[in-house]
């Protein structure tokens, strides 16, 4: 038995005899029933097309990923630290972490973006016997690790190192050698979500250094434009002109209108960002034989005809901002912490923020944890080297795996 009111009707029975009832109590509803059963049809298959999104369909702007900060560093050796200590002890603590090679931080720890600080060094020879070594091996202490036990810096060719006098340890010493080593496991794994290469070019450097550090012209920059085009064929990178169209006036108008490319048109592929700010984009730029050569992308002011990715390491205090940008579509690299300081408090207060906040590559100091100081890290809870963007709906299906 079916009992059924509407305005104006009588309760009938819809057995036996009372069909005539029961259609003169539905007629003045049919509209509103068919129109909610359209409804609810339309609502569960826009569900069932978000739940069955196809991964490769999925934007760059629209994931995060991990990366490391000073990705080369490794922590100065005790002799040499307690020269460090005696400029400051929190000089030291902010120095204090190691990061495996590179490609086991790709592999293993599913790490997607790197940083790379860069010295030029011409002539060669430039960062092979630091003070701080010269200074401890003097005072009959053991000064660790010799940066050029292979004589790899006596060669001529881009460096890479934190500072020349006393945080000298690197896990790779050139930048041709990171790059084939980035290059080797992209090869390797050619389904790989695409990792992000940060350059800061150096042109100076900290403390005593005993050395004159080279600074960068437009010959240097066009020689790092070089070594990337050596070591990474076309179809291998992504340039900032790639982001464009024929309609699109310029990267940013890329960018505004459709994001950054889907994954599917991403695998495999690394892409370079300059880390320098200020001044430096114009500088690599003017190198360049036009915006359209840049290899490179450049954090700049979002209306810059260039802008299509920034840096904004501060994920508290700058919250809100790397939302707006975020969504936008500009990618933006922030940092889940500094010196060292969330880990030894065990603090994931400014981790937690800078998920939150939708920035795309999320930087770190400790993709796994340091036990001397505690069992912070950043990462994903299910190890995978992304997840879907807070700040955009529509997720991919459950269970999907990224590379």
């Amino acid at each position: 038995m079916v009992r059924l009111t509407g305005r104006g009707n009588h309760v009938a029975d819809a057995s036996g005899g009372h069909a005539a009832a029961l259609c003169s109590a539905v007629r003045p509803w049919a509209p509103r029933l068919v129109l909610l059963l359209v409804t609810q049809f339309h609502s569960g298959l826009c569900e069932a097309q978000q739940t069955s999104r196809d991964p490769d369909d999925v934007r760059l702007h629209e994931l995060q990923l991990i990366g490391t900060h000073n990705s080369y560093h490794i922590e100065p050796h005790p002799p040499v630290g307690d020269l460090i200590r005696t400029a400051g002890t929190s000089l030291l603590e902010a120095i204090q972490y190691t990061h495996r090679p590179l490609p086991q931080q790709l592999q293993d720890l599913q790490v997607r973006q790197l940083e790379l600080d860069i010295y030029a060094d011409p002539a060669g020879g430039l960062f092979a016997a630091p003070i701080g070594r010269t200074i401890v091996t003097a005072a009959g202490r053991d000064p660790g690790p010799d940066p050029n036990a292979d004589g790899q810096l006596n060669a001529p060719g881009f460096k890479i190192l934190h500072a020349p006098g006393f945080d000298y340890l690197s896990n790779v010493a050139t930048l041709s050698q990171a790059f084939q080593q980035i290059r080797a496991w992209s090869e390797a794994h050619p389904r790989h979500l695409p990792v992000m290469v940060l350059l800061e070019l150096k042109d100076s450097a900290p403390g005593p250094t005993g050395i004159r550090v080279v600074p960068y012209d437009a010959p240097l920059l066009q020689q790092l434009n070089d070594l990337i085009l050596q070591h990474f064929p076309a179809s291998t990178r992504l340039i900032p002109q790639d982001l464009c169209s024929a309609e699109d006036v310029c990267v940013r108008d890329s960018v505004l209108r459709r994001g950054w490319p889907p994954v599917r048109d991403l695998r495999g592929k690394v892409f370079f960002c300059l880390d320098n700010e200020g001044q430096w984009p114009e500088r690599y730029l003017d190198a360049c034989e036009s915006p359209r050569q840049a290899l490179l992308f450049v954090s700049v002011a979002a209306d810059h005809p260039q802008a299509a990715w920034m840096k904004r390491n501060d994920p508290e205090q700058q919250f809100q901002e790397i939302q707006s940008l975020v969504r936008q579509h500009f990618l933006i690299r922030t940092r889940a912490d500094a010196d060292t300081r969330q880990s030894r408090s065990n603090d994931g207060r400014r981790r937690d923020q800078a998920m939150a906040s939708g920035a795309q590559y999320i930087s770190t100091d400790f993709p796994e944890p340091q036990a001397r100081f505690s069992d912070y890290s950043v990462r994903w809870p299910d190890q995978q080297p992304a997840r879907y963007n807070p700040l955009f709906s529509a997720p991919p299906a459950s269970g999907t795996r990224w590379e």
